[in-house]
This record gives structure tokens, C-alpha cells and sequence, in this order.
């Protein structure tokens, strides 16, 4: 269960990153370089609007995937909170790499406080069921 929790918290910041880049200027960019590279009569915007849907088509993928998975790992958890924190800690630490890698983002010492806090709050009430 733990493997299928961290990898719905991967999908789950697949998909918060695939729905970013639906509206991000990153996607223009990206777009203007496949129009120079792609042997085509195609106007820039058609490339870049068919781009921008094929992202958010694959953003809507992943949030079914994450879904999926987050289901399949509270069923097969000791406890559905144990299936939470595994999932929170990956969507956590994905995100900030993604975001890091794919938008440049800054991920500073006090993001890392905060989210660390978020996790270990999550801990606490799981353990308090116990």
C-alpha cells in the first residue's frame, strides 16, 4: 500500500504541474520551438492552443490516475490516516521538485518548515488513533 500512496501523491503533482503549464507562459515557449522544429504551414497559435489541450488532457489523466490509486492504497492501508500521510509527504516533495525543475521556482527554507509541518501535523492525528 505504501508504494501505491507515494505514487498517487506523485500523480497527484503530476497533475497540479500538467494544469499549471496549461496556462503558464512556460507552454508558449515550448510551442514557438515546436513550430520552428515541425515541418508544417501551421499558424503558431493553432500549435499552441492543440499543446495547451493536450496538456490539460494529460493534467485530467493524471488526476484519474491519482484517484485510482489513492482509493487502492486507503483499501489496502492499516488505516485510511496512514494512506493520507504517505500521500501528502510524496505530493509534498514532488511538487517542490517539479516545480523546481519544470517553472524555476524557488523553493525556500520556509516552504520546507511549512510543509514539514503539514506531514508532521498528519503524523500526529494518525497517531492519535492509534
Amino acid at each position: 500500500w505504501q508504494a501505491i500512496a507515494l505514487t498517487s501523491g506523485l500523480f497527484a503533482s503530476l497533475n497540479a504541474t500538467f494544469a499549471k503549464l496549461t496556462t503558464a507562459s512556460t507552454t508558449s515557449t515550448l510551442s514557438n520551438t515546436l513550430h520552428t522544429y515541425l515541418p508544417s504551414n501551421l499558424p503558431p497559435t493553432t500549435i499552441e492552443y492543440t499543446l495547451r489541450v493536450a496538456i490539460f488532457a494529460l493534467s485530467l489523466l493524471f488526476t484519474g490516475t491519482m484517484w485510482a490509486l489513492y482509493t487502492k492504497a486507503l483499501s489496502a492501508a492499516p488505516s485510511a490516516v496512514h494512506a493520507n500521510i504517505v500521500n501528502t509527504a510524496s505530493n509534498f516533495l514532488c511538487t517542490a521538485l517539479l516545480g523546481m525543475v519544470v517553472f524555476g521556482e524557488e523553493v525556500n527554507g520556509l516552504w520546507w518548515m511549512g510543509a514539514g509541518c503539514l506531514v508532521a501535523g498528519t503524523v500526529v492525528i494518525g497517531r492519535r488513533e492509534e
